[in-house]
């Protein structure tokens, strides 16, 4: 297979061309004919004129890639290798919803034919590709894994933003259901990937990798909110605290912060669900999940107390809210647990105005039921600046002081303006 792909000889196509898969398919198409797959027509036409929906990747980068974006299965069905980069959210009970994966699933169970290679990126909990997955592209197919196609895993490690960890430069961890297809699909990998793949010895492995480095992560930072909360009580504030700390040399340099965003948000209820089928219950990963899902409430609890203490005229209080992405410098909304935040203030009956110089208005009501302001005030009561985005880190006490009532709250949940505000009234996470 792989050799028919250097070749020309056969086709490798990404379904699902969003955050993760355009990335992908782009940096294949530098080397190899590639099909991009997606059922969003207004995206797949965006695309053709070499325009990123995400707003992640500039339009010199589909230059000179050899690739065809389509969402018509008589296109797609001209490709021997697939990869499945499709989303997979929680609900609102926070239960895996695999049905983006199962429909991808679903489209390549039309599609596949005997000798053909499938490998899925989309995060799974340990078990799902084979358990869940494979079993459909059987089902419409006709076909048999392991005998009639191959398949493999190989986990997303994509983060948005960041133009230093990019695709290229992360070690590929790469599975196949086979020695015959692991060794297809890791070579097919290095391709792209300048750092190398690492080989699983499972598909289950592999699974199992990706959801272990978000949960991981997940879990320091909810130490570090936990004890953000205690350090308030105490009355000191957290980054000195761990800037102290973070002398000794094995110190872990975590920070307290809302998390959100389609991975480390979501990933370990993944591995809950799965650990939960088997009988145990992961005690440890919700408790983490718990404090840092409730984030958002003490943010606006801790801005609610400093109103009543400090305004008399609490019914009118206004609070501006500065960033609505997930992280900063993106325009990625999904799951931005900001959008916690507003809805906190507002259970208060507060007056919420929302800023980002990258989110999109409409994409935020739509999604989240609150728009942009298209200007700011000169009496807010309290400023929430929720996301570091490069265009707020040169703002200084003057800004704050033109924007707000000398009773002020500033509340800096990532603490860019430790040391830099007196005008006002400083918190931080």
């Amino acid at each position: 297979m792989y050799q028919d792909l250097v070749d020309k000889k056969a086709k490798l196509a990404v379904i699902g061309l969003g955050y993760v898969g355009l990335p992908i398919a782009l940096e294949f198409a530098k080397r190899i004919s590639i099909i991009g797959f997606d059922i969003n027509e207004k995206r797949v036409e965006m695309m053709k004129q070499g325009i990123d929906p995400s707003n992640e990747l500039e339009k010199s980068e589909f230059d000179g890639c050899d690739i065809v974006f389509t969402n018509s299965l008589d296109v797609l069905r001209e490709a021997k290798f697939f990869i499945v980069a499709v989303p997979t959210p929680v609900d609102e009970h926070n239960v895996p919803d695999l049905t983006p994966v199962k429909k991808a699933s679903e489209t390549i169970g039309k599609v596949i034919k005997k000798g053909d290679y499938v490998v899925f990126e989309s995060t799974v909990y340990p078990g799902c590709t084979e358990e869940d997955c494979l079993p459909v592209i059987e089902q419409l197919s006709g076909l048999k894994n392991v005998t009639d196609f191959k398949s493999g895993y190989s986990p997303e490690r994509i983060n948005p933003g960041d133009k230093t960890h990019t695709l290229a430069k992360i070690i590929k961890v790469v599975s196949g259901c086979d020695a015959t297809s692991l060794e297809e699909i890791a070579k097919t990998y290095e391709l792209v990937v300048a750092a190398g793949v690492h080989k699983a010895s499972s598909i289950k492995v592999a699974e199992a990798a990706k959801i272990i480095e978000n949960t991981q992560r997940d879990l320091n930072i909810a130490l570090m909110n936990e004890l953000s909360i205690i350090f308030n009580l105490i009355g000191i504030n957290t980054y000195e605290v761990l800037e102290a700390a973070g002398t000794k040399w094995n110190f872990l340099k975590f920070q307290p912060g809302l998390v959100g965003g389609h991975c480390i948000g979501v990933d370990p209820y993944y591995l809950t669900y799965k650990a939960s089928e088997l009988g145990y219950d992961a005690e440890v990963i919700l408790a983490g999940r718990n404090i840092n899902d409730n984030m958002a409430k003490y943010v606006a609890k801790s801005v609610i107390q400093h109103i009543i203490k400090n305004s008399s005229d609490v019914k009118n209080a206004k609070v501006l809210v500065m960033g609505a992405t997930f992280k900063e410098n993106v325009s990625d909304i999904r799951n931005s647990k900001v959008a916690d935040v507003v809805n906190a203030l507002k259970s208060y009956h507060l007056n919420v105005d929302v800023v980002d110089p990258h989110a999109d208005s409409d994409e935020l009501n739509h999604e989240y039921g609150f728009s942009l302001s298209k200007n700011t005030d000169t009496d807010y009561d309290a400023v929430v600046v929720t996301v570091p985005h490069n265009e707020y880190k040169a703002l200084g006490d003057d800004y704050f002081a033109s924007i707000t009532k000398a009773h002020a709250m500033i509340a800096d949940l990532k603490g860019i303006y430790r040391n830099k505000i007196s005008e006002r009234n400083y918190w931080s996470l």
